[in-house]
């Protein structure tokens, strides 16, 4: 029986200067970006992570390890692409994500519906497909003193 597969993912990156900040695939403008050796969007990798664990194809790291030269720098949206041929070449399709970002700053509900519009491009799927939301840790935590931005997805998948 093909039921469907649960998939949930988390990732973070510390903010550093002189780095752009990308979220959900969108630039927005901010004083410093996050650290990490690609594009460093926590919440395109917290989705890999999800969709990859939902069919059993282990994590981002292990495909897209950071380690290599092949991924420095790389815009996630590529990591994203890649992600969902693993998912469809293995027989699944994407039914849908909740994802949840947690930053004090900036502000992120403006840039939602980019973001949604961004991924559901990326992804061949549906808008309403996926959900965005932004919420803060408040004050509490890494994330609380302004030094970085976690991301969390949770994915519903199934047999094609």
């Amino acid at each position: 029986m093909n039921l469907p597969r649960v998939g949930f993912g988390y990732d973070v990156h510390a903010f550093a200067p002189e780095r752009e900040l990308w979220l959900g695939g969108i630039r927005i403008e901010h004083s410093v970006g996050l650290l990490g050796h690609s594009d460093a969007d926590v919440l395109i990798h917290a989705l890999c992570d999800a969709l990859l664990g939902a069919a059993g194809l282990r994590d981002i790291g292990f495909h897209f390890p950071d380690t290599s030269i092949d991924f420095q720098n790389i815009d996630s949206k590529i990591l994203l692409i890649q992600t969902m041929l693993f998912l469809r070449n293995k027989g699944f399709e994407f039914g849908n994500a909740d994802c949840t970002v947690c930053a004090e700053a900036p502000k992120l509900n403006i840039h939602i519906p980019l973001m949604l519009q961004c991924l559901s491009e990326v992804m061949g799927v549906d808008l309403d497909s996926i959900s965005i939301k932004a919420t803060t840790s408040e004050k509490l935590g890494f994330v609380g003193r302004s030094e970085g931005i976690s991301a969390y997805a949770t994915v519903l998948i199934y047999k094609q």
